[in-house]
């Protein structure tokens, strides 16, 4: 009885150390402000600010997204990075260069860095699905920078956490 006890209470706790993302910038369900937009969408271009915790013991590298969900038939990526360092971490709005050991992916701008939203005029509510995931290999096995990668880290990720931003012209 007394292990039952002690097992669920062990999950519990575990369970409480979840991995977290967190933003001071984009709030989860809410517009993204436009200073995080592309500059051809009337934006400075400046990725948001991002912190993360909860990061899971068996953890040996991470990897940050950022997708347009509303583009068909499987979303059109704008931001890629792997081999973040599996500890909590964060990135500051606008950071120009990613911790030591990580680097981007291109994404389907055509870049390996950041870039804000754009959805075309005229074609609704585009939902940005920005997500951290942890990996159990040190380092992403694909090199594959466009939205492609989620069906990817879907497989291979043991956790993730995510915000969503909305985003219309």
């Amino acid at each position: 009885m007394y292990r039952a006890v002690i097992a669920f209470m062990l999950l519990t706790i575990s369970s409480a150390a979840a991995l977290e993302l967190k933003s001071t910038d984009v709030k989860d369900g809410a517009p993204i402000p436009q200073i995080h937009f592309y500059p051809r969408c009337g934006g400075q271009n400046l990725s948001p600010a991002l912190s993360w915790s909860g990061v899971p013991k068996n953890a040996r590298s991470l990897v940050l997204t950022m997708i347009d969900m509303a583009v068909k038939p499987k979303g059109w990526s704008h931001w890629v990075a792997v081999d973040l360092p599996p500890a909590n971490g964060s990135l500051a709005r606008g950071a120009k260069a990613l911790p030591r050991g990580a680097h981007g992916l291109t994404s389907d701008f055509g870049d390996p860095v950041y870039a804000g939203p754009c959805p075309p005029t005229g074609t609704g509510v585009h939902r940005y699905e920005i997500t951290i995931w942890a990996l159990p290999d040190a380092h992403a096995a694909t090199t594959d920078g466009s939205a492609a990668i989620g069906p990817w880290l879907e497989q291979h990720a043991i956790a993730k956490a995510r915000i969503t931003g909305t985003a219309e012209r």
